[in-house]
């Protein structure tokens, strides 16, 4: 069993103006994605998604890039340095125990008929 984790971070709040650059990022709101490659009943890939926002530190900024040229590749690098490989990792674990318990779940939800 394999999951691809998929990062969107093309929402982001900009400083209007920060020293000699205009519209800088300083926080993204970030969505995390994993996607499994088992399938429900319904051949549909399990996925679940992990939502945030990271603060992006930009009081030496040595190669700034305008708003207009950034990518969702280039911030997500910009958060995963923020965060740091430890709570990346941790991210995907959690994204992956929810997708695990959806597969084999531990408990379901039921509702009883009866004769009432």
């Amino acid at each position: 069993m394999a999951t691809i984790y998929t990062w969107d971070c093309k929402t982001v709040d900009v400083y209007p103006t920060e020293g000699a650059n205009t519209d800088v990022v300083y926080n993204v709101h970030w969505r995390l994605t994993g996607t499994s490659d088992q399938l429900d009943p319904a051949g549909n890939a399990y996925s679940v998604t992990n939502i945030g926002t990271e603060m992006i530190d930009t009081s030496d900024i040595t190669n700034f890039i305008p708003i207009e040229d950034v990518t969702n590749a280039e911030v997500t690098a910009w958060v995963e340095a923020s965060m740091g490989a430890e709570q990346v990792t941790a991210l995907e674990a959690s994204i992956q125990s929810a997708i695990d318990l959806l597969i084999t779940p531990t408990s379901i939800t039921m509702q009883i008929g009866g004769g009432e």
